[in-house]
Formats: structure tokens, C-alpha cells, sequence
């Protein structure tokens, strides 16, 4: 859709040239939601792409993913070996179910900042216990927890004039045991219920759910639990009202597949050791 309102396109080359971030200013990532819809409101896009971010970085701190990394390249990431928790990085991927053209253009920074309940880069964040990094106008930065960066569908955490710089997934989650659940009405529908279980080296168990609540949600314990504590951590720290509710899925169903696939998982993964 073409965005008549715009009337200025900047391209910084470095952070120090982005200027101040004024009313009516967006950022440009891949835009495959910003052009979908009508703008009125905007008059300048400020273009990420020419900050010419590496998109993913291995580091001895784990991964950290651009915000600019599209989910194509983000998908063909090859992990090293060690990283038993990199399939969950392909199966979030291919959670999007979106065409090739929207593959090479969405990007991580970009699914985060929607903070819509169905999106797979938040489960994947999630699931890998992701750190995002804010850029501050002043030109600091501070981090948040994926679980405190979305708040709620299409809320997120950052402040007038702040930029997602990208999510650091630390080595300490990609080494972990996982096993991944998703549901959807339609075959080739948007996700209505995401579930991610992981093992920690400690032997805690860690359960994410995404999609069929309105933001994230962890459930940490110990080690592997008996089921009966497990649904009742569920019943305790996802309320009624916390499951999303539209045309993708009700929230008794969104519900009722939660505590099936936290089931399923916590008996793929665990089963053994309790």
C-alpha cells in the first residue's frame, strides 16, 4: 500500500545519524505490516536496513539476533552442534506460515514489536529466555526480558522514540532438552496455541506458552513436576481472562490445548526422570 502522508524517507548510516525521533516518525524494518494498512498519521519512516546490522552474531554469551535479521535468514541459520535447542529456531520459523515474500521481508525486531499473541518470534524469544536491547534516544540502551517487553496485543514495552536493536538468546538455553506443541483451527491457520518445554542443566523444567495467551508466559520449576502441580501452576498463572479470545480460537479451546500440550510435553521430556 502506498503511504501518501509520507513525506520524508531518512537512511541513517549510524546510530549517531538517526537524528531525534519526533511525532508522525516510524521505523522501517522489513515493513510488511507498516505498508499493510493506511498511515495517516505518519510523515517520516526512518530506513533500518542502510545501519547495515549483522543479522545474527554467535558470541560466547549465546546468539543475538538483529532486529533487522529477516525470518528467512533467521531460518537458515546453521547452530552449532551444541546447540540442542536450535530446532525450536526452525519450528518458529515455520509457525509464521507466511509466503516466501513475507519470509524475505519480516523481520524478528518487527514480529516482537507487533507483540501480537500469535507471534512465533515471541514464542521463539520465549522459549530461549531472550534478553531484547533497547536503544534509549539518549544513546544508552537498557534490556528487558521478552516477558516484560510485551505487555499485552500490539503493546509492547518501549517508550516514545526508543529502537529494538535485537534479542541476545543466551548459551545457556540453547543447550537445553525441548520439545514444541502448536494448534491451529485451519490447517495452514495462525497459530491459536504455541507451547515450548525445555529441560535446564540444573534439571529445572521451564514451560513457555505463547499464542493462546495475550502475551508470554514462563512457568519455572525446580525439576520435572508431577502433572497435578503443573496444572495447577497453569490454573494460578494464566487467569480466564489472560487467554486470548478472536477468530483464530475461543478461549476455553485456547485453554483446554494448553493444558494438553503441557501435558504432552512435560511427558515427552520428563517422564522418565520423575
Amino acid at each position: 500500500m502506498d503511504l501518501n502522508a509520507i513525506t520524508t524517507v531518512a537512511r541513517p548510516q549510524s546510530r549517531d545519524e538517526i537524528g531525534a525521533f519526533a511525532d508522525g516518525d516510524a521505523w522501517l524494518a522489513g515493513g510488511t505490516w507498516l505498508f499493510s494498512e493506511p498511515q495517516p498519521r505518519l510523515r517520516r519512516l526512518i530506513d533500518l536496513s542502510t545501519l547495515d546490522w549483522a543479522p545474527l552474531r554467535v558470541t560466547d554469551a549465546g546468539l543475538f539476533v538483529a532486529a533487522t535479521c529477516t525470518v528467512a535468514t533467521l531460518n537458515a541459520f546453521e547452530a552449532p552442534a551444541s546447540w540442542t535447542a536450535a530446532g525450536l529456531i526452525g519450528q518458529c520459523c515455520r509457525a509464521f506460515l507466511a509466503s516466501f515474500k513475507i519470509w524475505n521481508m519480516a523481520t524478528v525486531g518487527g514480529n516482537l514489536c507487533m507483540a501480537l499473541p500469535a507471534g512465533p518470534m515471541i514464542s521463539l524469544s520465549a522459549a530461549l529466555d531472550a534478553v531484547c536491547v533497547i536503544w534509549t534516544p539518549e544513546g544508552g540502551e537498557r534490556r528487558l526480558s521478552i516477558f516484560d517487553f510485551v505487555l499485552s496485543p500490539q503493546h509492547n514495552a518501549l517508550r516514545e522514540g526508543e529502537l529494538l536493536r535485537g534479542v541476545q538468546m543466551p548459551g545457556a538455553a540453547l543447550t537445553r532438552r525441548t520439545a514444541f506443541r502448536r494448534a491451529s483451527l485451519a490447517p495452514l491457520g495462525r497459530s491459536g496455541v504455541l507451547v515450548t518445554g525445555s529441560i535446564a542443566a540444573d534439571g529445572g523444567f521451564i514451560l513457555c506458552v505463547t499464542a493462546s495467551t495475550r502475551r508470554p508466559v514462563r512457568l519455572a520449576f525446580d525439576c520435572v513436576p508431577e502433572p497435578d502441580a503443573l496444572a495447577q501452576r497453569l490454573e494460578s498463572q494464566i487467569p480466564p481472562n489472560q487467554y486470548h479470545d478472536d477468530i483464530h480460537g475461543r478461549p476455553d479451546w485456547r485453554r483446554h490445548m494448553t493444558f494438553e500440550f503441557a501435558e504432552e510435553i512435560l511427558s515427552e521430556l520428563g517422564g522418565e526422570r520423575r
